[in-house]
């Protein structure tokens, strides 16, 4: 919600002056040309994190089918993005690209590399679903938690190439917020934190793979969301099994009816076959499924997922349907899909001009020449102006009960600039079906009562400066009904 100059439109302007400042630098100048070309390509989510914090996972998950990984791939960035047909194309360090053979079996995406993945950068993949048509995914290398001299190269690899990262962590640990605090360096970094979701992967094994190990895990993630640090470095803190999620949405009939055979078994003889993956795979079950049977299911499901399913299916989760979509809903990965898209493709011109500017910034910075000063200064105007950003830090905020506001009002300012939603009527808190004069009306009713608290010298500052955010956004959506939106 903008008033005066877009922000993606400040962005674009600052990206051609700087061409035009760059002209008789042509490395520059491409660098810079490739950003112009990103602002009109699909958002970029890089998915990074450490070492088996289940990235690949989460990408199958997010997609809904199983295209990650690309087999011995290790180290290499692998793009996923959307097209016309199953695709595979590698790009060899020094050399031509070349397509590699895919297979598409029942499953999902198999490729099988030619030669070692020392010489390989990046590796574009190609897949036809609509979990694709907004965004590209990219399946990161490891990050490693020892950041030298605040910043690592494959870190300012991630930021330079993405838009917005999810930031896989089991625990949210130290380690990991010190990488996230290395990815604030620069006036951009600093300014507009809002590119980060972290999300507790592998929730599942959170209370040691207890029942209850999911709710463990999101109780986690709202103590991880409430604190101040962690408020700085991303704007939501999810909880996520991928692997129980990916299981829910490619529940197959026969793993259904696999998971039925085994719910029929009571429940105090059943657990005690499934303490162990050793104990389900080759003790002697109750009921008749064979080894393969078994090991396909813990390879998709894992001992809990096993577990868990088995117990939904007692509680009335008795077809496949019902299975798959509270598989789902438990795993946190409906509430992963909701965070990307509130969070991330809802406000993707806001963070593709957030990338602009710091690839903007960092050329300013890294070879200064005869009027970049002024440049400099352009880029931290932008930023100090661009509502987009006051959102969203007014958000984490909110988050954060840094302002002082009960619990209805910061509920209140929070739907107003976007947190719930960016379209009018989420912000609004209307029916989505409502007219333009409905909209008016609630839109002009909340810039009066929120103008009234930034004007309230009683308040304090930081509550009018709040305030004052909403009121803005409120304006902008008065003047986008009065130019005929929605």
């Amino acid at each position: 919600m903008t008033v005066g100059l877009r922000l993606d439109e400040a962005a674009w302007g600052l990206l051609h002056q700087a061409i035009e400042l760059y002209q008789d630098n042509p490395r520059v100048v491409g660098q810079l040309r490739h950003q112009v070309a990103r602002l009109e390509q699909p958002l970029r989510i890089a998915v990074a994190g450490p070492w088996r914090s289940g990235k690949s996972t989460v990408v199958n998950a997010l997609m809904g089918e199983e295209v990650a990984p690309v087999e011995r791939a290790d180290g290499v960035f692998t793009w996923y993005e959307d097209g016309p047909v199953p695709r595979a194309t590698a790009y060899p360090s020094g050399q031509a690209p070349q397509e590699l053979a895919v297979v598409k079996a029942a499953t999902g995406l198999r490729v099988d590399l030619g030669w070692d993945t020392g010489d390989l950068r990046d590796i574009v993949v190609q897949w036809p679903t609509r979990a694709l048509r907004q965004i590209t995914l990219i399946d990161t290398p490891a990050v490693n938690g020892d950041v030298e001299q605040g910043r690592a190269s494959l870190l300012e690899r991630v930021l330079r190439d993405s838009d917005a990262v999810l930031y896989l962590t089991r625990d949210g640990r130290d380690s990991d917020l010190r990488v996230l605090e290395a990815a604030r360096d620069g006036a951009v970094g600093q300014a507009a934190p809002v590119n980060v979701i972290m999300v507790l992967s592998r929730a599942d094994e959170t209370g040691g793979g207890r029942i209850d190990g999911l709710l463990t895990a999101r109780q986690l993630a709202r103590r991880h969301y409430r604190d101040p640090r962690v408020g700085a470095l991303s704007v939501n803190v999810v909880a996520c099994s991928g692997r129980l999620g990916l299981a829910g949405r490619m529940l197959g009939e026969s793993d259904f009816a696999a998971l039925a055979a085994l719910a029929r078994v009571p429940r105090a003889e059943l657990d005690a076959h499934l303490i162990s993956a050793d104990r389900f795979v080759r003790g002697e079950l109750p009921v008749r499924l064979d080894t393969e049977a078994r090991a396909a299911l813990l390879d998709r499901f894992g001992i809990f997922g096993v577990r868990l399913a088995a117990t939904l299916v007692r509680s009335g989760f008795d077809s496949r349907v019902k299975l798959s979509a509270e598989l789902i809903r438990r795993s946190g990965l409906t509430e992963l899909r909701e965070s990307v898209t509130r969070c991330f493709i809802d406000r993707r011109d806001a963070l593709k001009a957030r990338s602009a500017l710091a690839a903007v910034e960092t050329v300013l910075r890294a070879e200064p020449t005869r009027g970049s000063d002024e440049l400099v200064g352009a880029v931290e105007q932008i930023l100090a102006g661009a509502h987009e950003f006051r959102e969203l830090r007014l958000l984490v905020a909110l988050r954060n009960t840094r302002l002082g506001f009960d619990a209805e009002l910061a509920d209140e300012a929070q739907r107003l600039v976007g947190g719930n939603g960016v379209g009018l009527a989420a912000r609004l808190g209307v029916e989505h079906e409502a007219t333009a004069q409905r909209l008016w009306e609630v839109a002009a009713e909340a810039q009066w009562r929120w103008r009234d608290r930034a004007e309230d010298p009683l308040l304090p500052l930081a509550q009018r400066r709040g305030a004052q955010v909403v009121v803005r956004s409120c304006e902008g959506m008065i003047a986008e009904l009065v130019a005929g939106g929605r």
